[in-house]
């Protein structure tokens, strides 16, 4: 076999041939190794940007993964440097251009990476831009969503949603995204505020005040006319909403939405009418305390009066004032009702706590009456067929001498054409019979025994009488009982205590 030709010598050292062929490797195309005929070795550095290329695109927002950046770039560097290594003396066979010129081209053809790295970032920019509008309309979705839940239930998405548009604005201001952010929050707020464009001004409340705490969270510049948006509809609900409530909720010791009003907004136009709602609805219900249930206005004018005494200012204290005279009106109003619908003990306990709590009332005396009346009807009904009279009738009295053969004082309520009390004091020797028959015959006929009395004077007519205990420890149980006072006469009437209860003898 005959010996292979020996290699060309190399040729003498040019240090720009050198330079050529590092520069024209760093194209990633390796023109290097073209300009010094290294075929193969080119190749692979075609195969090498080529797989770079199919790796980064399409462009993705995170970039290039780093290990294939550095991987690539450390081939770069390698073959510039093989390059300058094999062009120092390569042999003079493979050298077809002249050094200056493919030094020239080598930097020429330097635009080639830089401009890729160029393009890529505005691929990858676009990428970006492409990945934050979806993250926008997702958001968007997300809001959308929530509006047609009940808001306590949407909240926690709705704050989910506050912190990525939040996000989109400080991470990426200048994209398109950001830009476009202002006309989503716009949409949140509607979404949020749905309550209140239908209407429903209590269910409102709370998603308003979410609202207004919105700029506590993000930019306020981002937020624009919206910052200041949820105050009006907010003052707008709270009046709604509390005068709606007038005497069917109290405040709960703030004056409800009311009070929330005037502590929040108290130089608003809303909170100026507070105290004509409120006065209102106080001339409302005192109109109803002569319609059929005056009782129920009572305690719709009591709850207006607790909501009217936890206002604050601007709300004047005659306002309470007026009130408080409403359900004064009431009480008396709401008991007599309650006498003439037969409900005597429901009658006794309103106007006799209207007495103990309207003490220079004029009608006081008059509710006495009645709820004297209406004690003795709870045990004997025909004591409730009509209201007492009001005055006494005029004529002649006769004498009714009430004696106590009982242990305990006793406590005699009496109605007819005249009603009134009188309590007698117990007889300390006296006893308690065995019946009410032994009563009947023995009760206060003890010779040389006196027994505690009472007389009263009544025109004539029919009664009606209560006998109870007069004491704090009595045991004996109350005794109702009737009779006729008629003109020309004198009467006596014997109270006595038997087992269980009392006994009378008229």
């Amino acid at each position: 076999m005959p010996p292979l030709p020996p290699a060309p010598p190399p040729g003498p050292a040019e240090p720009a041939r050198a330079v050529a062929a590092g520069l024209l490797n760093l194209s990633g195309l390796g023109l290097g190794y073209v300009f010094l005929r290294r075929w193969f070795l080119a190749a692979l550095c075609v195969a090498a940007t080529v797989a770079l290329v199919v790796v980064a695109l399409p462009a993705d927002p995170d970039g290039v993964p780093g290990w294939a950046v550095l991987g690539y770039l450390a081939l770069l560097l390698l073959a510039a440097l093989d390059g300058a290594r094999r062009g120092l003396r390569a042999p003079s066979t493979a050298v077809r251009a002249k050094p200056v010129v493919a030094v020239v081209a080598a930097l020429v053809l330097l635009v080639v990476p830089v401009g890729g790295a160029v393009a890529y970032d505005r691929l990858r920019d676009d990428a970006v831009e492409e990945m934050l509008l979806d993250r926008l309309a997702a958001t968007d979705a997300l809001v959308k969503k929530a509006a047609d839940q009940d808001f306590a239930q949407a909240r926690p998405t709705y704050r989910k949603a506050l912190s990525r548009y939040r996000a989109l604005t400080e991470d990426h201001p200048d994209s398109k995204a950001a830009h476009r952010v202002h006309g989503s929050l716009d949409a949140y707020y509607k979404a949020v505020a749905a309550p209140y464009r239908a209407d429903d001004h209590c269910a409102a409340v709370a998603p308003l005040e979410y609202l207004r705490d919105v700029p506590r969270t993000i930019d306020r510049d981002v937020l624009g006319t919206l910052r200041t948006w949820p105050d009006k509809p907010l003052a707008e609900s709270l009046l709604a909403c509390g005068t709606g409530k007038l005497g069917t909720a109290a405040g709960d010791g703030d004056g409800g939405e009311l009070g929330q009003l005037l502590r929040t907004f108290p130089k608003s136009a809303q909170a100026a009418e507070v105290e004509p709602a409120v006065r209102a609805a106080v001339d409302d219900r005192s109109a109803d305390l002569k319609g059929a249930e005056p009782c129920r206005a009572t305690e719709e004018l009591r709850t207006i009066g607790d909501t009217a005494k936890e206002l604050p200012d601007p709300a004047p204290g005659h306002l309470r004032d007026d009130v408080a005279g409403a359900v004064e009106n009431g009480a008396y109003a709401c008991g007599m009702d309650q006498f003439g619908d037969k409900k005597f003990a429901a009658a006794r306990k309103t106007l006799a706590d209207f007495a103990d709590t309207y003490k220079s009332d004029k009608r006081r005396a008059r509710a006495e009456q009645v709820a004297i009346a209406a004690e003795i009807a709870e045990q004997r009904p025909s004591a409730g067929a009509h209201l007492p009279p009001a005055k006494s009738p005029g004529g002649s009295r006769m004498q009714l001498v009430i004696s106590n053969d009982g242990p305990g004082p006793v406590e005699v309520l009496y109605t007819g054409p005249v009603t009134g009390r009188i309590t007698i004091g117990g007889c300390a020797s006296c006893k308690t019979y065995a019946s009410e028959a032994a009563g009947r015959s023995k009760a206060c006929r003890a010779s040389g025994k006196s027994y505690p009395k009472k007389t009263l004077r009544l025109p004539a007519g029919t009664y009606h009488f209560l006998h109870k205990p007069g004491g704090s420890s009595a045991t004996a149980r109350s005794r109702a009982a009737g009779g006729s006072i008629q003109p020309g006469y004198t009467y006596t009437q014997c109270s006595y205590v038997v087992i269980g209860g009392y006994g009378t003898d008229l």
